[in-house]
Order: structure tokens, then C-alpha cells, then sequence
């Protein structure tokens, strides 16, 4: 099954966290907590106001608490509008 964002909404998958510290640290996964960084799965094509400005394969951060979590297929995606996109991930 596929999902296809309408106007302004992005569909995003959350990454994986990383397993251990910059310090060699190896974490329990008990006690991590999910990251913030998502990958942009699909997009909306916008709306006459907002210009939809991240394209799929792109990596963004997004608030905790923000969009609507689904899961479909046995995966965890979330929703969001473009303006809930806090920051583009580049390297």
C-alpha cells in the first residue's frame, strides 16, 4: 500500500539512532529515545501559498511532539505540514 501526501504535507520515516556515543559509549536500547531526524519518504505537491521545499531522500528534524503517527505495513511513519520542518540535514 502506498501513501500520497496532499497540498502541503510530508510523509516521513523515522531513522535509526545511533547505537553508541561519540565517546564509545554503547547505549541500552531501553534507554534510548527516538531521534528526531526523520527522512522525507513523499511530499505533497503545496498549496498556492506554500511552495513544498524538501524532496524524498532529503533528512529534516521535526519536533517531538509534531504530525500525526501512523503505521502501516508494520512501519512507523509520520505526517507533518511543511512548516513543521524545524532544519534540513546536510553534511
Amino acid at each position: 500500500m502506498k501513501l500520497k501526501p496532499m497540498a502541503d504535507n510530508i510523509l516521513l520515516k523515522q531513522t535509526e539512532s545511533e547505537e553508541t556515543t561519540s565517546s564509545g559509549i554503547i547505549l541500552a536500547t531501553a534507554n534510548k529515545e527516538k531521534s528526531g531526524i526523520y527522512e522525507v519518504i513523499s511530499a505533497g505537491p503545496g498549496t498556492k501559498d506554500v511552495e513544498v521545499t524538501v524532496k524524498p531522500g532529503d533528512k529534516v528534524v521535526v519536533g517531538k511532539f509534531t504530525g500525526t503517527e501512523i503505521k502501516l505495513d508494520g512501519v512507523d511513519y509520520k505526517f507533518v505540514k511543511q512548516e513543521d520542518i524545524l532544519a534540513v540535514v546536510t553534511q
